[in-house]
């Protein structure tokens, strides 16, 4: 018989609001970059909080963007967005084009569609999409994106975001 470790004790949210982002920090997501060329120029938007798999049809994703950001108000304008899940080769990237830094782009290969949805090279997922709804969720809003065309690299390993920084999966056995 193996020892069971005991289950964490839980704590209220009001009596300790730092405990919620902690525990929301130890659940491991992808990251995604949100981009498209608008008014002649690339615009992203970096969420952790990307999900696929909501729906095959019509074909939704998901991400939550804070009411605080300043890219969201200028990406929703663009009739396509491209959505990039970044591979273990992009940690630094990620915090680039997450940064309020003038050119987020600088040093990191992209291509821009007929659309103007706009991709980071190296990613192991490429989504095309537009916005399908928006609703409002607490400080954030819950954006529904639908899927126009995917595209992959399975050999390419995602980069996740895991207790508050990046990690990379164990790369699988491929033999």
């Amino acid at each position: 018989m193996t020892d069971t470790p005991t289950p964490p004790e839980l704590v209220a949210v009001e009596a300790d609001p730092t405990a919620l982002r902690t525990t929301f920090a130890l659940f491991p997501t992808g990251v995604a970059a949100l981009s498209a060329v608008v008014d002649g120029e690339p615009v992203v938007l970096v969420a952790s909080s990307f999900q696929v798999g909501i729906s095959l049809d019509p074909p939704l994703v998901l991400f939550a963007v804070q009411h605080t950001s300043t890219s969201w108000p200028r990406l929703k304008t663009a009739p396509r967005i491209g959505v990039s899940v970044l591979g273990e080769a992009h940690d630094l990237a990620a915090r680039q084009l997450a940064s309020k830094a003038a050119d987020r782009f600088a040093g990191i290969e992209t291509t821009t569609t007929a659309s103007g949805a706009h991709f980071i090279h190296g990613a192991p997922v490429w989504i095309e999409a537009s916005i399908h709804s928006e609703v409002p969720a607490g400080d954030h809003d819950v954006v529904l994106l639908e899927v126009h065309a995917s595209g992959t690299a399975p050999d390419t390993e995602p980069l996740v975001w895991h207790s508050s920084g990046f990690r990379t999966l164990t790369p699988r056995d491929r033999a």
